[in-house]
């Protein structure tokens, strides 16, 4: 990805780490190396997506004293939710369609 690219909410959660981090930060906040032994990959690979995370304005990191904590920003997960159930109705309008025509 070009690094001149946006990121948005939708490309966050469009990997399983990413979308596994956001699950456990949105528990509680966690701290980077709480978070790196929930994955077999290495500490660098989990800041990476951590940074892919933050870049996207999913997950917030702060720091204390030699600590970094991650929190969940759930407003951004909102524009997910909202574009799902804007695209839901349309999907169920053509499902009902499609089922009429199925009937006949």
């Amino acid at each position: 990805m070009a690094a001149t690219a946006r990121r948005d909410v939708f490309y966050a959660i469009s990997d399983p780490t990413r979308r596994e981090i956001i699950e456990l930060v949105s528990a509680h906040s966690l701290n980077v190396n709480e978070i790196a032994a929930n994955f077999d990959m290495s500490r660098s690979a989990v800041s990476q997506h951590l940074k892919i995370l933050v870049e996207c304005g999913v997950v917030e990191i702060s720091q204390f004293g030699r600590e970094r904590f991650c929190e969940i920003r759930g407003e951004r997960l909102d524009e997910v939710s909202t574009w799902l159930q804007d695209h839901r109705k349309a999907w169920l309008s053509r499902f009902g369609k499609l089922e009429k025509h199925l009937k006949k």
